[in-house]
């Protein structure tokens, strides 16, 4: 499944699907569950990922980029930009 139109509103992710389907996810969600090796290896052993609190510029995305078509990267106003979420972990996260 892959989005047809995806926007960022009121710190949230907005997904509309190709089936026309939507979703919604909140960034610090978003960033708390980013998939990339350096704050996957952060979170292992420490609940340090999963409970900091963010700073403003790590909950602003600065852009949005299509991957393939498999997934979304997410680059935030901090810099970092090496998360790529696949579209079916984004549809699992907003369904939870």
């Amino acid at each position: 499944m892959k989005p047809s139109k995806l926007e960022i509103k009121e710190s949230k992710l907005f997904i509309i699907w190709k089936d026309e389907t939507a979703s919604e996810i909140e960034l610090p969600e978003l960033r708390k569950n980013c998939p990339c090796a350096y704050c996957t290896t952060q979170e292992e052993g420490s609940d340090d990922m999963r409970i900091r609190r963010f700073t403003v510029d790590q909950l602003t995305v600065a852009r949005l980029e299509i991957v393939g078509n498999y997934a979304l990267k997410v680059v935030w106003k901090d810099g970092h930009n090496l998360g790529i979420y696949t579209f079916e972990s984004l549809k699992e996260m907003a369904d939870n």
